[in-house]
């Protein structure tokens, strides 16, 4: 087939969960890769949950849908709607991912995880494997797909790719927006053996059956080489080049972390520091505000409150996409944590790449060795310490401080272009292209 004539006909069939209203990182990365791939030649369709549950909203988000895409969707049973009858709030935030440590779980929040962990693997999305395969069988012979696409997590979606694949000739594509079995909260979950054993036979199949596999970052790349000969591209996650925007900055001295901030990613060493900072320098005191925008665990804010630094605390909760990115853009400076466990070296939060177009300077603390600090070191984009840096991060937040006072915090990162949604979109159908199924 003509190249030229297969840019005008290839559609491709991308299985997500995660979609506007859905909020948080997880939609961002389909939504955009949608928004672009017209661009390239492909036409995307879309197969989401009728009903899903969803744990943060963002309506805004709907308008950056095409009018011209189009979605398909499937009803889903997912048994922690049921939970959230019998517990509340307790089920959405552990779906949300903000897992209090052992000694602060409640009974209720320790059956959900062992319920979660042990009954529903790889997940609670299982039960929509079944009706999909079923469904999208008959959609792709229909309508002559010869590519799909699953994004994981959940990672029960790439269970449809393999049933598809299975009962069809065509191009499967896994994407891991994280990894799986070795992902941080994987160790919550209170997996028996014969559970922790059944996710990675899942997880060796997936990688061993689907024609490509995609990553977001290298060291998850090598990870998964160990595990499968399958061909693997890394394509990070990136931001929207039209986001960067002048913005007036922050009167006081910002300090804005944008995201949910989980409970294992409490960074002691920053409280400490910003808590020294706060004692003895007056002017510092005068002018510093902690930004937090997104949810918040509890341990969080009772390490803030020991410190003494609750009065400092600017707690916006939960905004809209397009409400965060105006605030990180005024912020004076930007705040990424990442867990310290040789688990998260691989963790490249979406945020990253939003903060990189905002041109603030980045403080981010993480584990040595961590995927992120090379992309910051790379792009001249501010500082990465690990946790036992301290003095290292009182002397850049200290330095930037100064700046501040002189009115001379002005920033520029560089190269980073690369990580425009655009860009990598172009390098998603590059990857398309030269697939068999393309030539």
């Amino acid at each position: 087939m003509n190249k030229n004539i297969a840019k005008n006909n290839s559609k491709v069939l991308i299985i997500t969960y995660y979609w506007p209203p859905a909020g948080g990182p997880g939609v961002q990365r389909w939504l955009k890769f949608v928004k672009y791939l017209p661009d390239f030649g492909i036409t995307p369709i879309v197969y989401i949950p009728e009903n899903p549950t969803y744990p943060i909203i963002d309506d805004k988000l709907r308008a950056e849908i095409s009018q011209d895409i189009i979605i398909l969707k499937q009803k889903i049973f997912e048994p922690f709607q049921i939970a959230t009858f019998f517990s509340g709030n307790k089920s959405t935030k552990l779906s949300s991912g903000i897992i209090p440590k052992i000694k602060n779980q409640t009974f209720i929040e320790k059956s959900l995880l062992w319920i979660r962990g042990n009954i529903f693997i790889p997940d609670a999305r299982i039960f929509w494997v079944k009706p999909s395969v079923t469904f999208l069988e008959k959609y792709i012979v229909q309508h002559d797909i010869d590519t799909i696409i699953t994004s994981g997590p959940p990672h029960s979606l790439h269970l449809i790719g393999m049933g598809l694949r299975e009962k069809l000739d065509i191009k499967w594509i896994a994407d891991f927006r994280d990894p799986w079995t070795t992902i941080g909260y994987q160790k919550k979950l209170k997996l028996s053996k014969f559970a922790a054993a059944k996710h990675k036979k899942l997880e060796s199949k997936v990688l061993n059956f689907a024609d490509q596999i995609i990553v977001t970052s290298p060291t998850t790349k090598v990870e998964f080489e160990y595990l499968t000969s399958k061909p693997i591209e890394v394509i990070t996650n990136g931001f929207d080049s039209e986001l960067a925007s002048d913005q007036n900055l922050d009167s006081k001295f910002t300090l804005a972390h944008i995201g949910s901030f989980l409970s294992d990613r409490n960074p002691l060493i920053l409280w400490q520091v910003l808590s020294e900072l706060t004692n003895v320098n007056s002017d510092f005191a005068k002018c510093f505000q902690l930004k937090l925008i997104g949810k918040v665990s509890q341990e969080v804010l009772d390490s803030i409150a020991f410190y003494g630094l609750s009065e400092f605390v600017d707690n916006r909760g939960y905004l809209s996409h397009s409400e965060s990115i105006t605030e990180q853009q005024k912020s004076q400076m930007l705040l990424l944590i990442e867990i310290d466990s040789n688990d998260t070296k691989c963790i490249i939060p979406g945020k990253l790449f939003e903060y990189l177009a905002a041109n603030r300077p980045i403080v981010a603390i993480g584990p040595k060795g961590s995927d992120i600090q090379e992309i910051i070191e790379n792009s001249k984009a501010g500082i990465f310490v690990d946790y036992e840096q301290k003095e290292v991060l009182k002397a850049y937040i200290l330095m930037s401080f100064e700046k501040y006072l002189s009115q001379n915090l002005f920033f520029k990162t560089n190269d980073i272009m690369q990580f425009s949604r655009k860009n990598l979109t172009a390098k998603l159908s590059q990857l398309l292209f030269n697939s068999s199924s393309f030539v």
